[in-house]
């Protein structure tokens, strides 16, 4: 079965963080202490969704003089669409597994 893009659950952990202020742009050091990603998990997906035009990346120029600026990022209309049908599958996926297995009753 193939594999479904966007469901691993490093991506449902930083979909999740990012929507619950879709339109706010976030810094990645939040995102990461948010959703427990290290740096070398969360920046590759940060990049790939941005790549896929589901993420929008800024610079923010530093409030304090002689610090680079940072990256910030939030999700596009697309990005939103995608991240809600995601993470629904996979709360339908995971209620699934939870749900007692009716048993067959067989007549004597």
């Amino acid at each position: 079965m193939p594999r479904t893009p966007h469901a691993s659950p490093q991506t449902l952990s930083l979909f999740e963080a990012l929507l619950k202020e879709p339109t706010t742009w976030r810094y990645g050091y939040d995102l990461s202490r948010e959703t427990g990603l290290a740096s070398g998990t969360l920046y590759p997906i940060l990049m790939r969704l941005t790549e896929q035009s589901l993420l929008e990346a800024a610079w923010e120029p530093s409030d304090q003089p002689g610090r680079p600026p940072r990256h910030t990022y939030r999700l596009t209309g697309d990005g939103i669409a995608l991240a809600k049908v995601r993470l629904t599958d996979a709360a339908a996926k995971a209620a699934r597994r939870s749900s007692p297995v009716a048993k067959i009753v067989r007549p004597a």
